[in-house]
């Protein structure tokens, strides 16, 4: 039989893994994947809704969906990106970042489709 204060710790520690788990589900957001994309990608790539990247080889990120589909990105995103080029660095991004970044990408995609 389980005392009232081993039920008691084991609740309040359930309640606790919720709490963190809550916390970093709300920390995945578009304004943090843009955030993320702008700090790391910005340099070369045309991360906002307009404008052309800085460097013309480097696809326009309100573009990508033509070419994948930004839930394929996940994985990519998580382990690393390797490229064709030497000069994109090799980015790998928490759970949290990757979602974020996701709903930036998605929220991209429905500006253009506006």
């Amino acid at each position: 039989m389980t005392s009232p204060s081993k039920l008691t710790n084991l609740l309040l520690g359930s309640l606790l893994a919720l709490a963190a788990t809550s916390a970093s589900v709300s920390a995945a957001t578009p304004d943090r994947g843009g955030t993320l994309v702008r700090r790391h990608c910005g340099g070369c790539h045309a991360v906002s809704s307009t404008g052309d990247s800085h460097v013309p080889a480097a696809p326009r990120f309100r573009e990508l969906h033509k070419r994948y589909d930004p839930e394929v990105l996940a994985e990519a995103l998580a382990e690393g990106i390797l490229t064709g080029h030497p000069l994109m660095p090799e980015f790998r991004f928490e759970p949290d970042d990757v979602q974020a970044i996701i709903l930036y990408l998605k929220s991209l995609q429905s500006k253009q489709a506006g």
